[in-house]
């Protein structure tokens, strides 16, 4: 995982994400990456469940 934290507290899933991180630009070059999951992965503790998350910002458009 990249920039994600998951923890299960009760029975909500907290989900902790840095906004301020960037890691490039998504393999289609579109947007660029601030968290991946990097496909689907089970919930901490729950192992049935899974969870896949992609967060990201549209790329600057070139002057």
């Amino acid at each position: 995982m990249k920039n994600v934290d998951l923890k299960v507290e009760g029975n909500k899933l907290i989900i902790a994400v840095d906004l301020d991180q960037e890691y490039g630009l998504s393999s289609s070059g579109k947007s660029i990456t601030i968290a991946s999951t990097e496909g689907n992965i089970a919930v901490p503790g729950r192992e049935e469940i899974k969870i896949g998350l992609n967060i990201y910002k549209p790329r600057p458009k070139s002057a």
